[in-house]
């Protein structure tokens, strides 16, 4: 139920859970169910109604923001969280993102073990993110009948089975907000900051936080024996550089600590240009079991990955650049129109999805108005048949493919970025603003090009396909530098290892040197992957409830 902080404050919590995102919600439900007779507090910053502006964003500064984006396009403030505007893609890590790699530089600070114990909870996982089963393999879907994402196409260095899932998409706050508030052991307090962390007794159990309202002019305390910090990867992270008494039991904060942060990169630098029939390639989205999307994309074999010296990295296929009108499809004028237009862009896509559209420019009206008219009527009929599918369906459409009758698509890539300690989040010198410290690094750029040329070469060996680049051999790493942009998937700052030298929690989530301390947010994975980390996130989250709700070991 709700409550107020006057409620609050008496309570003695068996859980108490920071943040209300799909991290917080999992753990706060999943154990709710496990453990009916515990009290469980679920504090969330964001008020019931979140103003536009507020002093968690305000007092977080991008010390480069070239390829990063701001603060508050890369987070939300409310009862749900980050999935207010969560595109839905729901994408498993892999196993070698698990095994010590040369490109990641002995910063593979988890194990295999980790991997395979999380796919225990990734069916789980999958039931609160509405994604269906954790299939993220073509074979494991039925009347897949071993189909190829182009004509001649074959599975070896590259392959093309790998999926990902979408969810409808699932806006936790809106579809689990009755069953929050109905629980009779939950008790929901908005409003409130998680800014202070008591001292660890004598058997390092942090049992107190200190809470101040959204406009900080007053504060409270509450307890609990067991807490979960699930503020996502910037708050929880300032929360801890901000509350070194808590590792005293270490003997001080971790060298790691705040540092390794890694998102992906990601772009378009090339199209692929297939040989076979074109109605022969798959290109779009497939319709799984309960009619839930998902999509197939190029990844490279362990073995491939490990002789290239390559990052994780996928591929799919995409459309042009939408600003270009040299693509000459009405449909896609008008969408970019769309998108820029004032009021009504900020409805249709969050910032970060309508930047991938626009890339924040305003180019060639005159030129995109003429594709509109060539294609007429299709330039509104594909337009409109695309915004009933993403907008009045329960199950939205999650995004727009159009087929091309030369079978020549853009090559999205979204690419494991290598962990390096210069890549951080630290505190400011008034021990409140959170400054963070991000670029792509050298590595992280060849990688993607080395990639793309191992894809190429497979392509052509399969005489399936070719790849044409947009820019010169020269021009490619600045290309790609000037296009990434993250900042919405955080990991490392928090991560994960078998020992307190090497990371800030263990791998049950519990921080190095507390009893009762943990950490569910995407911050403990000290290596990225290919993956966005929100659906392994929610299986790791269904992992910590069990591990908390289970009998303590004698």
């Amino acid at each position: 139920m709700k409550i107020t902080i006057d409620q609050a404050v008496p309570e003695a919590y068996d859980l108490c859970v920071v943040g209300s995102g799909p991290a917080g919600i999992i753990v706060t439900l999943e154990y709710a169910k496990l453990r009916p007779a515990h009290r469980i507090l679920l504090i969330e910053y964001g008020p019931d109604k979140v103003p536009a502006n507020n002093l968690l964003d305000a007092t977080i500064k991008i010390v480069d923001s070239k390829n990063h984006h701001q603060p508050r396009e890369c987070t939300n403030k409310g009862l749900g969280g980050s999935s207010d505007t969560w595109g839905g893609r729901c994408v498993m890590y892999d196993e070698v993102d698990f095994q010590p790699r040369q490109m990641v530089n002995g910063q593979c600070t988890w194990d295999i073990s980790l991997f395979h114990d999380s796919r225990r909870f990734a069916d789980q996982a999958g039931e609160y993110f509405d994604c269906g089963p954790a299939q993220f393999n073509l074979g494991e879907l039925p009347g897949s009948n071993g189909s190829r994402i182009a004509e001649h196409f074959q599975n070896g260095d590259v392959t093309d089975t790998t999926l990902e899932r979408w969810s409808l998409p699932t806006r936790f706050g809106e579809r689990f907000r009755q069953q929050l508030l109905s629980a009779p052991n939950i008790h929901v307090l908005t409003g409130w900051e998680a800014f202070s962390l008591g001292t660890p007794a004598a058997a390092g159990a942090v049992s107190e936080l200190r809470l101040r309202d959204f406009a900080r002019q007053r504060e409270a305390q509450v307890v609990a024996r067991q807490v979960v910090l699930a503020a996502g990867a910037q708050e929880t992270t300032r929360l801890l550089l901000k509350n070194p008494r808590v590792f005293e039991g270490r003997g001080g904060p971790p060298a790691c600590l705040g540092r390794y942060y890694q998102g992906h990169v990601s772009g378009k630098i090339a199209s692929v240009k297939f040989y076979g029939q074109p109605e022969k390639t798959d290109y779009g989205f497939i319709r799984a079991p309960a009619g839930i999307y998902v999509r197939r994309r190029f990844q490279f074999s362990p073995a491939a990955m490990q002789q290239y010296n390559l990052l994780n990295t996928a591929f799919w296929l995409d459309n042009p650049l939408y600003v270009d009108p040299a693509h000459h499809n009405g449909a896609m004028s008008l969408m970019y129109l769309a998108m820029i237009t004032p009021f009504l862009g900020s409805r249709l896509a969050p910032p970060a999805i309508a930047y991938s559209i626009t890339k924040g420019r305003i180019n060639a009206i005159g030129e995109h108005l003429k594709n509109v008219l060539r294609d007429f009527p299709k330039s509104l009929t594909i337009p409109a048949k695309t915004f009933y599918l993403r907008y009045c369906l329960k199950r939205k459409l999650p995004g727009v493919f159009l087929y091309s009758p030369r079978n020549v698509y853009a090559l999205h890539f979204h690419s494991e970025q290598k962990p390096v300690p210069e890549n951080r989040m630290e505190l400011a010198e008034d021990q409140e603003t959170l400054k963070i410290h991000y670029r792509y690094t050298d590595d992280d750029v060849n990688s993607v090009i080395r990639a793309h040329d191992v894809l190429d070469q497979w392509l052509r060996k399969c005489h399936c396909g070719e790849l044409v680049y947009w820019f010169p051999r020269t021009a490619l790493a600045a290309a790609i530098h000037a296009m990434s942009i993250d900042g919405l998937h955080q990991v490392g700052t928090t991560r994960i290892a078998r020992t307190a030298a090497n990371g800030v929690v263990d791998e049950n989530l519990k921080v190095w040197g507390t009893a009762n301390l943990h950490v569910c947010s995407s911050s403990v994975f000290p290596t990225s992957g290919q993956a966005n980390p929100t659906f392994l996130l929610g299986a790791f989250a269904v992992r910590l409830a069990h591990h908390l709700a289970s009998p303590p070991t004698p």
